[in-house]
C-alpha cells in the first residue's frame, strides 16, 4: 500500500484537534489512551453533570500538560453530553483573551458572548441590565458600539430561519428565531473584547470600570442569559446548558501589578466568581496550579478536584518498558497513515513509513508519551527526510535539534533536581518544582498505585 505523502504530512500537524464526532476520519485517527492513563477521565466528568448533578451547576476544572491531548478529549465530552441532551457551548478561550493579561471579567464576558452566540435560535427577553454594563463599558473605552442594530452578517450568523421564523437545530429540534437583544449583546461584547484584546491600556480602563461590579455582571448573565435559556432549552427537550471553557490552562503565570501570580489570582482568589455561573461550567486550568500551596484553597473555592490528564507512559515506575502505553503510541503514528486499516494490519506497514520497527519505537520512546511532541517530531522527520520511509539517522537528527533546544534552559540547579526526579519518580518539594513541569522538564504518569513523575527522555 502506498502512502500519499502529503496527506499523511498533513494529518501529523502537531496543531490539529481530533474532531472524532464530526469527522469520521479524525474518528479513525482518535486512540483511546484511557486504560493507560488511569482511568476514564473524561467520563467523570460527564457523570458528574449527567448522572450525579443534571438540575443543579457544577463547575469542574481540567488539566494536563499543555499538547497531551485535552481539546480532543473535551470535544468528545462535548459530543458525549450532546447525545446525553444538553445544549453544550465549546470554545477555546485563547481567541477572546489575551492570555498573558487575564482577568475574571474578561473570562465571564468571553462566557457570555460564546453562550449568547449559540443561543440565537432562542426567544428572550432583552438583557436589559447587561446591556447597560456594556454600553458604559463602550462609552468608557469611546468605541462606537451600537446596540440598536440586528447585525446577523457581523456576528457570522448562519440562522436558517423559515417564513414562520421557525429552524432546526442537529438534533431535529424546532426553535424560534431569537429577538434582537440577544444577539446585539453578544455583538457588543465581541467588539469590546476585540478593541480590549489588542490594547493593554483599554484593559486596564475596562477592569478598573468592571472589578466593582463584578458581581452584579454575574447576576445579569445568570438573570438574563443562563436561566432564561435553561428554562427555554429544556422546553424544547433539552436537558441543560454546558459552557466548556478550553485553553485557560495557557494563562500566562506573570505576576499581577500587585505582586500575586495571575493564574493563582484567577483560579484562587476569583475561583468563587468563575464557578457562580447558574450553569454547568468546565475550566482547563494551568497544570502549575496542581503544585502550588494554594492547591488547598483552590479545591476549596470550587468545591471539587481537579481532573487530570496524564502522560501516556512509555516506561513503567520500575524503568521496563510500558508495554501497552508503547503499543498505543504506536497505533496512534500508524493510524495517521493507515486510518482504515486494522490495528493489526497497520503494524504490517511500518516499513512503508519508517526504516525498521526500532526507528518507529525511537519515536514513541522519546517522546515521553507526549502527544503533540510525537507529532511535531514525526512532521519534522517526514520534512527532512522529504519523503518515506524515515530513516534512523534522520529521526536523530530532529532528536538532536530537540535536545539542544530543551538543553539551553536548563539550570545547574535543575539539573540536580531533575537528576532527583529521575531517581525518585517524585517531585522535589522545592519552592519551584513547579518550574519544572511548566518548562515540561519533567512528565506527570498515573498507573493503579497513583501518580509518578520522571524526567523528559530528550533531557535523559
Amino acid at each position: 500500500m502506498m502512502v500519499d505523502l502529503k496527506q499523511f504530512f498533513d494529518a501529523t500537524n502537531p496543531s490539529k484537534t481530533l474532531f472524532v464526532e464530526d469527522s469520521e476520519l479524525d474518528q479513525k485517527y482518535y486512540i483511546d489512551f484511557s486504560s493507560v492513563r488511569g482511568g476514564q477521565i473524561i467520563e467523570d466528568l460527564r457523570d458528574n453533570i449527567t448522572l450525579w448533578s443534571p438540575e443543579e451547576p457544577t463547575c469542574q476544572l481540567f488539566t494536563g500538560h499543555i499538547g497531551c491531548g485535552k481539546s480532543t478529549e473535551l470535544l468528545r465530552l462535548k459530543a458525549e453530553l450532546e447525545r446525553e441532551g444538553f445544549h453544550v457551548v465549546y470554545f477555546e478561550s485563547s481567541k477572546d483573551l489575551e492570555m498573558g493579561d487575564v482577568d475574571v471579567g474578561d473570562i465571564l464576558l468571553a462566557i457570555a458572548k460564546r453562550v449568547s452566540e449559540s443561543l440565537d435560535r432562542l426567544t428572550l427577553e432583552e438583557p436589559k441590565r447587561l446591556k447597560s454594563i456594556l454600553q458604559g463599558a463602550a462609552k468608557l473605552l469611546q468605541t462606537e458600539i451600537e446596540f440598536d442594530k440586528f447585525e446577523l452578517e457581523a456576528l457570522g450568523n448562519k440562522l436558517s430561519a423559515s417564513k414562520e421564523g421557525i429552524t432546526v437545530d442537529g438534533f431535529g429540534n424546532q426553535f424560534s428565531a431569537g429577538k434582537e437583544g440577544i444577539t446585539v449583546v453578544a455583538m457588543g461584547i465581541a467588539k469590546i473584547t476585540a478593541k480590549v484584546k489588542a490594547s493593554p491600556d483599554l484593559r486596564s480602563k475596562l477592569r478598573g470600570y468592571l472589578e466593582p461590579q463584578t458581581n452584579g455582571l454575574i447576576d445579569a448573565i445568570n438573570k438574563e442569559i443562563l436561566e432564561p435559556a435553561i428554562a427555554q432549552l429544556k422546553q424544547y427537550g433539552k436537558k441543560g446548558l454546558v459552557a466548556v471553557v478550553d485553553n485557560l490552562d495557557r494563562v500566562d503565570s506573570s505576576p499581577k501589578p500587585w505582586g500575586r501570580q495571575q493564574q493563582e489570582y484567577l483560579f484562587v482568589d476569583r475561583g468563587e466568581q468563575l464557578r457562580s455561573l447558574h450553569c454547568h461550567v468546565v475550566y482547563t486550568m494551568p497544570l502549575a496550579l496542581r503544585f502550588s500551596n494554594d492547591f488547598g484553597t483552590l479545591i476549596e473555592r470550587f468545591m471539587s478536584e481537579p481532573q487530570m490528564l496524564p502522560m501516556v507512559p512509555v516506561l513503567c515506575r520500575d524503568g521496563s518498558e510500558n508495554t501497552e502505553g508503547m503499543a498505543l503510541l504506536r497505533q496512534m503514528i500508524l493510524a495517521r497513515a493507515f486510518p482504515h486499516l486494522d490495528p493489526e494490519k497497520r503494524l504490517e506497514k511500518i516499513t512503508a513509513l519508517f526504516e525498521d520497527a526500532e526507528t518507529l519505537d525511537r519515536l514513541c520512546h522519546i517522546s515521553g508519551g507526549h502527544i503533540r511532541l510525537a507529532l511535531r517530531m514525526l512532521n519534522d522527520g517526514i520534512k527532512k527526510q522529504r519523503g518515506l520511509p524515515i530513516t534512523r539517522p534522520t529521526l536523530e537528527e530532529v532528536i538532536c535539534g530537540y535536545r539542544n533546544e530543551r538543553t539551553l534552559a536548563v539550570t545547574d540547579e535543575e539539573w540536580e533536581l531533575l537528576r532527583l526526579v529521575r531517581e525518585r519518580k517524585q517531585l522535589p518539594r522545592k519552592q519551584d518544582d513547579h518550574i519544572l513541569i511548566r518548562s515540561m522538564f519533567v512528565y506527570e504518569y498515573r498507573d493503579a498505585a497513583g501518580s509518578w513523575f520522571d524526567i523528559n527522555p530528550i533531557l535523559a
